[in-house]
């Protein structure tokens, strides 16, 4: 009888390049061991599959966690910078930059208390009418 095989991906990816491998073993298979028989490292000399964070499918997972059929392990870079400290720097950057142009107030409507003006209309009677109206 032969053991039950899973075929799970392996993912890596810096700006410039980004890998998808897909990996075959036996149920049972780990994130560590699918990172390696991935031989994503082939690809990407500068991973250290021993200190790297690895998850499945965006969530944190620890080397041992056993995988399902269809998983995606994803090995992650480390950050070049402290996402909040970069937010406090582009926030402190932003607030020295000139300040946005206000828009042009909109005209008011008339106020609700005072009537809207009015149009008074005449009808011009034909010049040949006029004349016969008893003048």
């Amino acid at each position: 009888m032969s053991a039950e095989t899973i075929t799970v991906e392996v993912a890596y990816a810096r700006p410039d390049k980004q890998l998808i491998l897909t990996v075959t073993g036996d149920a049972g298979m780990t994130v560590m061991e699918a990172a390696k028989r991935s031989g994503i490292t082939e690809h990407f000399p500068e991973i250290d599959l021993e200190s790297a964070k690895m998850g499945v499918f965006s969530k944190l997972e620890k080397p041992d966690t056993v995988l399902s059929e269809g998983d995606r392990v994803e090995i992650y870079r480390e950050l070049i910078a402290d996402p909040k400290a970069a937010r406090k720097n582009k926030a402190a950057a932003g607030k020295g930059a000139a300040t946005k142009k206000k828009a042009a107030p909109r005209s008011k409507p008339p106020a609700p208390d005072k009537p809207a003006k009015e149009e008074t209309i005449t009808e011009e009677k034909p010049a040949a009418e006029a004349a016969n109206d008893g003048s």
